[in-house]
């Protein structure tokens, strides 16, 4: 599907893109790829990984800029939707821009998109969204329906949008394994809550699922990939056995347990092979047998949560991961 076509990744200089980019670059042998974001340092970054590819193409630009979307947006294909404002505390004391960016952004990005008769758009989702607790869960949870109900808004159009929903994706930028690692040195690890547990992933799995999702959707979709659950005490002892763990209580907006699917979604959901599949509740897109396909309905009072799921990583397999992927943690 995505062989010969030209995409669009916004956020692309995030370590999304940096994943994406590289990986699809091989597999799927587009004939263009764009990063759109606003940081010009990191562009230039980028820019250097990828100086003999002509392939790769750089547009300074915001998705709260409407204009310099649908400028960015002609002749392409498909896009993959990253850009947002991302860490929960920042969401907290400075929500206007948050919501500026993941809210009015993800207007914008619909809008231009049908009007440039994009193909298909997955947007990056996170599990902030089920259920949210903080500023940045919600405008996700905005952003999710946004998408959703962008296949009814595009009306005669052909525009499709889906979304791909997934948790803490090891080793990026800001999460929990380069932070413990930057740390070190002092001997002592933070933990806000004892009791806390997180969804794992690696940015490959992420990539992978996007790649599902345009390769499955129909419309309307919430995509969640299943992936093991980890206590931040083990996260802790996989980055260092021997650093002492110091309780500091959960900070602005933080969840003691990270959620996927919540039971207000469970009616709608479905089961397949390594993953699951919210269908939308508008237009009776949750009762069409295209949308459906091989899926199993999950139990009414089904939760996919951090803490009730049945698949956890052991401090082993986190160790090795960490050692074998070093040089890259926090980098991008």
């Amino acid at each position: 599907m995505l062989e010969n076509s030209v995409i669009l990744v916004t956020g692309g200089t995030g370590s999304f893109g940096h994943t994406f980019i590289p990986m699809t670059l091989e597999k799927y042998k587009p004939r263009k790829i764009i990063i759109f974001s606003r940081d010009e340092m990191k562009q230039w970054e980028m820019a250097k990984l990828f100086q003999d590819d002509s392939r790769v193409q750089f547009f300074i630009g915001d998705v709260r800029d409407r204009d310099r979307l649908y400028r960015a947006l002609i002749g392409v294909d498909y896009v993959v939707h990253a850009a947002a404002t991302k860490i929960v505390p920042t969401a907290e004391y400075d929500p206007f821009e948050c919501v500026k960016t993941n809210v009015f952004g993800a207007m914008n990005l619909i809008d231009a998109c049908i009007d440039r008769k994009v193909k298909k758009i997955v947007a990056l989702s996170t599990d902030k969204a089920s259920s949210p607790a903080n500023l940045y869960g919600a405008t996700k949870l905005t952003s999710d329906r946004l998408f959703v109900s962008g296949n009814s808004y595009s009306g005669d159009h052909s525009t499709t949008f889906s979304v791909v929903r997934y948790g803490n994706v090891m080793g990026s930028r800001g999460s929990v394994i380069p932070f413990f690692m930057s740390i070190l040195k002092d001997g002592v690890l933070p933990i806000t809550d004892n009791r806390m547990t997180r969804f794992m992933i690696s940015l490959e799995e992420g990539v992978e699922l996007v790649w599902k999702a345009f390769e499955d959707m129909k419309g309307g979709e919430i995509y969640v990939k299943k992936i093991p659950s980890m206590k931040v005490t083990d996260v802790a002892l996989a980055v260092d056995k021997n650093a002492k763990q110091e309780e500091i209580g959960i900070r602005p907006g933080e969840k003691l347990h990270e959620q996927m699917i919540g039971l207000e979604d469970a009616y709608y959901t479905y089961e397949y092979p390594g993953y699951f599949k919210i269908l939308p509740s508008i237009n009776k897109w949750g009762e069409d047998p295209a949308r459906i396909g091989t899926g199993i309905k999950v139990a009414p009072d089904f939760v996919y949560s951090s803490d009730n799921n049945t698949e956890w990583m052991k401090i082993y397999e986190l160790k090795e991961w960490i050692e074998v992927n070093r040089n890259k943690i926090g980098s991008i």
